[in-house]
């Protein structure tokens, strides 16, 4: 009953906020105390995480004042940066998670920022992040010309690369002008210009141009063209009726028809015996040389000669047989 009463007290001093409980435990020691594994136990604080960045360029090399901002799974900001002189940047006390990593500047007039990318955050871990800034283009021009004139020409296409790549395909407009970015891959950089289709009425250029260009620098790529040349045959004309003539000059008189030998026949009928040579005299010689054909002349010139020997017999027997007759009609001094 004595018990009783004082676990009562007991009760009623702890709603006052006074705790006495060694009267109790020592009114009940049957009880045994409260067990220190059953005591709820504290919940821990999280551990963080931290993120380091590197921003470098294409070739390696650091860039110091690159502007980062990171934001958490929200999209609130949870820290904001400038690279050192080693290009670093370090976030720490970062609560575990997925984080988005923006960069807003790259701190050189040389180079583009780069693209955003996660980085996940884990406990009592930092995350290395390695950002490569790429160099800015150059802007590149390119004009076709006439090389006589400098007329500017369009529908010039030209592929522009570097090594066995081609990065840039360009093809001029009707002011003969067009124009480009440039990836580039180094502070300076090689690249070459070849022609693929020439414009209108002009021969293609063959050669290879090269030319030097640097991360956002502008450049001019000038290609050049000569005219095709034109086709020197006569050109065909119309007759009143209605039938091509060529406007090549007419052959003359003393002109030979190539595989025609009537013409050879007439010329060589010159110095037949018909045409009144006279007794004695010498036959005709032909003079000049038959125009070229393209043929062997051979038997042609064989046969004008055979004809000029027959005329000759023919001459010499004619004149003896008229000294023949002659001698007979001649009267003998002896009658």
């Amino acid at each position: 009953m004595h018990a009783r009463f004082v676990r009562s007290a007991a009760v009623a001093v702890a709603v006052t906020g006074t705790l006495a409980w060694a009267p109790a435990a020592s009114a009940q020691p049957s009880e045994p105390p409260p067990s220190a594994s059953a005591a709820p136990a504290e919940t821990p604080a999280l551990d963080t995480g931290s993120v380091e960045i590197t921003s470098k360029d294409a070739a390696g090399d650091a860039l110091p004042g690159a502007v980062f901002l990171l934001l958490d799974s929200a999209g609130a900001e949870a820290g904001r940066g400038k690279t050192d002189a080693q290009g670093k940047l370090f976030f720490s006390d970062l609560a575990p998670g997925v984080y988005r990593l923006k960069q807003t500047a790259s701190g050189s007039p040389l180079h583009d920022v780069a693209a955003d990318q996660d980085v996940i955050v884990t406990p009592g871990a930092t995350a290395p992040v390695t950002v490569t800034d790429p160099f800015k283009s150059a802007h590149v021009t390119l004009k076709a010309k006439d090389d006589k004139t400098g007329k500017a020409l369009p529908g010039s296409t030209v592929n522009i690369g570097t090594g066995d790549k081609t990065l840039l395909t360009l093809t001029t407009g009707p002011k003969g002008t067009a124009s480009g970015d440039l990836p580039i891959s180094s502070r300076v950089t090689e690249f070459w210009a070849r022609q693929t289709k020439a414009p209108a009425g002009y021969a293609l250029y063959k050669p290879s141009k090269t030319f030097s260009a640097g991360p956002g620098a502008p450049v001019t790529v000038t290609v050049t063209n000569s005219k095709t040349t034109t086709d020197s045959s006569p050109a065909l004309t119309q007759n009143p009726t209605g039938q091509p003539t060529s406007t090549a000059p007419a052959p003359s008189d003393s002109d030979t028809t190539p595989g025609n030998p009537t013409d050879h026949t007439t010329t060589d009928t010159d110095s037949s015996p018909a045409d009144g040579v006279a007794d004695g005299a010498t036959p005709t010689t032909l003079t000049g040389s038959l125009a070229h054909t393209g043929t062997d002349a051979t038997p042609w010139l064989l046969g004008g000669a055979g004809l000029l020997v027959a005329g000759g017999i023919a001459a010499i027997a004619a004149a003896r047989t008229r000294r023949s007759h002659s001698e007979e009609n001649t009267p003998s001094g002896d009658g």
